[in-house]
């Protein structure tokens, strides 16, 4: 078996992940989670229901695989802290820039997640595939963060007497779709607004740092 014919099935596979995917997300964030079968997904997609069961298996596992990609931006298997940004951020010159290109990169995230974050949220109460699902988006969130929060430790820029998990927990909670949500859409911020705000707020709230002059937004 060669390895451009294997190859070119991964791509494939890939590509259809992505195409399921995709119209998962559209139809999840519109019509609501429940009211979203396989066959709808599949429908969207253009390609068989038995794909999509072939692929997943439950539509519990659709929403995952959406959320992972919403999470990543596309269907390769990179790992958060691998991506781009994330490195970018963990090797700034300063703990200052780290905060701000780990904000830039997590709102760029949070731009792609926070509508599915929404519905898996809402329908976690009622489904214990959901609900652990939910508890390991948390958990993976949260171990994103506590690598952040350990290189501003190793940068001696946490504020005196904080760990690096506390710091990591309140990156957490600043930078979760919730509280984006809740300034994007419930309060009518833009993008911009939340991101300096974030980025602000996070300086303040776990290093001894002063925030960049004009950081706030108005």
């Amino acid at each position: 078996m060669s390895t451009h014919g294997t190859d070119g099935r991964l791509a494939r596979t890939r590509a259809t992940r992505a195409r399921v995917a995709e119209a998962a997300t559209r139809l999840f964030t519109t019509r609501g989670y429940a009211a979203t079968s396989i066959q709808s997904v599949a429908k969207e997609a253009g390609v068989a229901a038995q794909t999509v069961y072939n692929a997943f298996g439950t539509k519990a596992a659709v929403l995952k695989e959406a959320l992972d990609q919403a999470v990543a931006g596309d269907a390769e298997p990179v790992a958060t802290l691998d991506r781009p940004w994330a490195r970018e951020a963990l090797s700034a010159p300063d703990a200052a820039e780290q905060i701000r290109l780990q904000v830039a990169g997590a709102t760029a995230v949070m731009e792609r997640v926070a509508p599915l974050a929404e519905v898996l949220r809402g329908a976690a109460d009622s489904d214990d595939d959901l609900r652990a699902l939910w508890r390991t988006n948390v958990g993976q969130r949260r171990a994103v963060q506590r690598a952040f929060a350990e290189r501003l430790a190793e940068r001696g820029a946490l504020r005196p007497g904080l760990t690096a998990q506390e710091a990591a927990d309140t990156a957490l909670a600043l930078l979760s779709p919730e509280v984006f949500t809740l300034h994007t859409v419930q309060c009518g911020w833009s993008v911009d607004r939340w991101r300096a705000w974030a980025t602000e707020a996070l300086l303040r709230q776990v290093t001894d740092l002063a925030p960049a002059p004009g950081a706030s937004a108005r």
